[in-house]
């Protein structure tokens, strides 16, 4: 059986009315991805599932998440990125404005 570690994940902007508040924590196997992160959230919440991914699962593109600040489409496994327990989720809405 795979350890478990506790993953808190930050929701800003239309997001947070959500999920109801700001930080949500959720407990994960060791060795789960930016991406199976989302699909395990979304069976807590369905309400973000329309917000978060597109109908094959995947992250909608529009949608930012960060890990430690850098955004995940960036990193080296981008979405398959192996998430470490004291690394810091954030995912935004698209931000416009001006």
């Amino acid at each position: 059986m795979k350890e478990m570690m506790i993953m808190k994940v930050n929701f800003y902007a239309t997001l947070r009315p959500i999920v109801g508040q700001k930080t949500v924590e959720l407990n994960l196997p060791q060795g789960t991805t930016a991406i199976e992160l989302v699909r395990m959230f979304v069976k807590d919440y369905p309400a973000m599932r329309r917000e978060l991914l597109d109908e094959n699962e995947q992250f909608l593109p529009h949608m930012k998440f960060f890990i430690n600040g850098r955004q995940a489409e960036y990193l080296p496994g981008q979405m398959g990125t192996v998430l470490q327990p004291d690394d810091k989720v954030d995912i935004f809405p698209p931000v416009g404005g001006g």
